[in-house]
C-alpha cells in the first residue's frame, strides 16, 4: 500500500513505508547463513641446504673468534624459518676439516658456538625465501662470533683453510 500526500507546493511525497520495506530487504540478505570448506595441498616439503662449506670472515687466530657466514638455499614455494644452526660433528673430523696442507693441526682446537636466532615479527628464526618461479630462494646468514680457537692451538694450524659442516633446522 503506498501513502501519497502532497506538500505545500503541490509535490508528492511518497510514505517512509516504502523506505522501510527497501531496508527490511536488505537486512534479510545480510541475514543469510551458509558454510564451505576449502583445502590446498603444498605437497612434500623439499630440504634446504646449507652452502657447502660456512666461511669464516677474517682469519682465526688462537684466542680469538670469527664470524661465520653461511648461505641457506630454499627450494620450496614458501618461507621456511630455521631456528638452529649447529655444527654437524658426523662430517670431517667432530664437525670440521682441514685443508690437505694444514694436516697436522689438531681440529679439537676448533670450536663452533651456536647462537640465538634473531627475533622478528614471525619469531625467532632466519625466514629462508621461497623459489620464485624456477630460482630458489637464498638467504645469507652471518653468526657472529662463532668460530673458536683455543689458545693453545698449534702452530701447524697457522694459515689453515677449515671446512665447518653445518646442520639446520627448527625445533
Amino acid at each position: 500500500m503506498r501513502w501519497l500526500t502532497r506538500n505545500r507546493n503541490g509535490a508528492l511525497l511518497v510514505a517512509a513505508t516504502v523506505a522501510v520495506g527497501l531496508a527490511a530487504g536488505a537486512f534479510a540478505y545480510w541475514m543469510s547463513t551458509g558454510s564451505g570448506e576449502a583445502t590446498t595441498e603444498l605437497g612434500s616439503p623439499e630440504q634446504l641446504t646449507l652452502q657447502a662449506e660456512a666461511s669464516s670472515q677474517s682469519q682465526l687466530v688462537p684466542g680469538d673468534t670469527s664470524n661465520v657466514t653461511v648461505l641457506a638455499t630454499n627450494p620450496n614455494p614458501y618461507f621456511v624459518t630455521l631456528t638452529y644452526l649447529a655444527l654437524d660433528t658426523s662430517k670431517g673430523t667432530g664437525g670440521f676439516d682441514v685443508d690437505a696442507a694444514h694436516s697436522g693441526c689438531d681440529l679439537s682446537a676448533i670450536h663452533f658456538v651456536p647462537k640465538d636466532p634473531p627475533v622478528g615479527i614471525f619469531g625467532p628464526g632466519w625466514r629462508v625465501p621461497p623459489r620464485v618461479g624456477s630460482t630458489d630462494g637464498t638467504l645469507s646468514i652471518e653468526v657472529g662470533d662463532a668460530l673458536t680457537m683455543d689458545e693453545g692451538a698449534l702452530n701447524a694450524c697457522q694459515t689453515a683453510d677449515f671446512t665447518i659442516h653445518l646442520a639446520a633446522g627448527t625445533r
